[in-house]
């Protein structure tokens, strides 16, 4: 007889093989992307299908980047993301629920912003894990994307659709490095 026991396990985000981006439309026509350079994730998971797992995501709001000086000052000002108020945005996930689709689920889980709280549903892509040659480091891909409504945290609130959309796309994607 024999018994398997899947042990919990931590995953780190690889800062140099992952993003944080977003995009959301400007004057009705055109894109504005951008994304931030500073923010550390993690999984914890006991089945190797990570459909159990605990997403984890900090951000430094003050780390954003449009390649645009002014309008980065701009979005960490009172106006948008008020850094000097509310320097993190952070998620917890509260549940991950399988689709129809292979390694495809939906994550739930509380997203702080601007000091509001709400509950989200996003779209997680467990795209693998593999070991990797050179290190033998065990890493696993995840892609999560979703829409949020900017005003549903007070982000922008001066600023009219036609300007900013409300809606504001955002995909988080990369490798995480299994701890040993």
């Amino acid at each position: 007889m024999s018994t398997s026991i899947f042990a919990q396990t931590t995953w780190k985000v690889d800062p140099a093989h992952a993003k944080v981006t977003f995009s959301t439309v400007h004057n009705t026509i055109s894109d504005v992307e951008g994304l931030f350079n500073a923010f550390e994730s993690s999984v914890t998971a006991t089945k190797a299908d990570f459909s159990d797992g605990v997403f984890e995501l900090s951000v430094d709001v003050n780390s954003i980047d449009t390649e645009i000086k002014m309008r980065d000052d701009h979005l960490r000002s009172a106006d948008f993301f008020d850094v000097e108020n509310f320097p993190k945005m952070t998620f917890k996930s509260t549940s991950v629920e399988k689709t129809n689709v292979k390694n495809r689920y939906k994550l739930k889980g509380n997203l702080t912003m601007r000091g509001v709280t709400k509950a989200v549903t996003m779209d997680l892509w467990y795209r693998g894990t593999i070991t990797d040659a050179q290190s033998g480091n065990e890493i696993a891909g995840f892609q999560i994307t979703g829409k949020l409504n900017r005003l549903d945290f007070e982000v922008g609130t001066k600023f009219p659709e036609a300007l900013i959309s409300n809606e504001v796309l955002i995909k988080v994607d990369g490798e995480y490095i299994k701890e040993k």
